[in-house]
């Protein structure tokens, strides 16, 4: 069997601030070009379909689009929801929906039911686990201490039940939404951290056949049966290293498998520059990246004039301007910005009491912070759901 693995099309995003929409129908387009020409027989999408809870209403027309060009086609597809898509309302008529060959699983009770398609091998059961917020689904896995690992191992436990029940040589495929340890993060993914830790192991997923994983933007291997297809498009400059794919996987009849990146078509690329104005404006090197998207970050030890209209002559599609001064090594002054790069919401907290009191807080004090801030997203994440 041929799978289409994709995730990740934050339909309704914008790129700093150019609207990404004819892009991402553009996405959509190559999709559909590439299921028929290569004889897809299921594409799966893991997660983050929209880039918010309630997405734009033009988002939600090229979602349908979609929809339609794909039941057109006759390629089953099997979609879950992501962390930063309202479950409820892309679950939305999915009975219907599923009559036409789109399964939407958006349900966490239903991560033991898969959506069985065949081929001339027999069957191959695909599980769709949305994503979980522990918070939000402890009581229906029955776990004590809600954490990632711990929901996603309960529901892989329905899976591997399910999935022994049906007549041997039964192939499987899950998809998931979630960090797996050893994943490159970059800066446009939601912070899923919870009781300080945001990512699982991948041995979670052992006995599968394939793990089509969402949620981390860059196409990545985790293991040879644990991938992410990240994200058809650019939506931060620490993806300007990316190669943007999905991945065309063949599933054998006795579970071996096979998987090609298929490229997906970016209407730029990105750039990070660095250094001096003038020397950017001069650098003769720096020519190939005149019609790309730029980021730029002027080092020069006091800012020039015009700085931004000044580099978009040479570099009509600059998006971002940032300024890091040189400094001699007496004058250690470091940026707010700079200081605080990299470090999570809970480090920044406890900089802050060390900073109050002169001392970092205690195991028992960083425990209450970490509770708070989990209590904070468990918050958040049941308000934007009931929106």
């Amino acid at each position: 069997m041929r799978l289409l693995h994709t995730s990740d099309w934050h339909l309704g995003r914008a790129f700093h601030r150019v609207n990404m929409l004819g892009a991402q129908a553009e996405f959509i387009a190559h999709l559909v070009t590439t299921a028929r020409e290569r004889g897809v027989d299921a594409v799966v999408v893991s997660g983050d379909v929209y880039d918010r809870a309630v997405p734009p209403l033009a988002a939600v027309e090229l979602f349908d689009d979609a929809l339609h060009r794909l039941a057109d086609l006759g390629v089953p597809t099997v979609m879950i929801s992501g962390n930063h898509d309202s479950a409820r309302r892309l679950g939305v008529g999915a009975g219907l929906i599923g009559r036409a060959g789109i399964h939407l699983r958006t349900e966490p009770s239903a991560c033991g039911t898969p959506v069985v398609l065949a081929d001339q091998h027999g069957d191959v059961a695909f599980y769709g686990l949305p994503y979980l917020e522990p918070a939000l689904v402890k009581d229906e896995f029955g776990v004590d201490k809600p954490g990632h690992e711990t929901v996603l191992a309960a529901a892989m436990e329905r899976v591997r039940a399910d999935l022994a029940a049906r007549p041997p040589g039964t192939r499987s495929v899950v998809l998931a939404h979630a960090f797996v340890t050893g994943g490159e993060p970059s800066d446009s993914e939601r912070d899923i951290t919870v009781g300080g830790v945001a990512s699982v192991p991948a041995g979670i997923f052992d006995g599968v056949d394939y793990t089509a994983l969402g949620h981390l933007h860059g196409s990545q291997t985790i293991t040879g049966r644990v991938r992410y297809s990240g994200s058809p498009l650019p939506y931060s400059f620490s993806e300007a290293d990316h190669r943007k794919t999905m991945w065309l996987v063949d599933l054998g009849a006795d579970g071996s498998l096979e998987a090609e990146r298929i490229d997906c078509p970016v209407p730029r690329t990105l750039a990070r520059l660095r250094g001096r104005l003038d020397d950017l404006l001069a650098d003769p090197a720096l020519a190939r990246h005149e019609d790309a998207w730029v980021e730029a970050t002027l080092t020069d030890p006091v800012r020039p004039a015009d700085p931004m209209a000044r580099l978009s002559e040479r570099f009509p599609h600059t998006l971002n301007l940032a300024f890091d001064p040189e400094r001699a090594p007496e004058e250690p002054d470091i940026s707010y910005a700079r200081r605080l790069a990299g470090r999570s919401e809970e480090q920044i907290a406890e900089d802050f009491v060390a900073h109050v009191r002169g001392a970092g807080p205690d195991p028992h004090e960083q425990a209450v912070l970490r509770d708070a801030f989990d209590a904070v997203r468990a918050d958040e994440a049941v308000r934007e759901v009931a929106r």
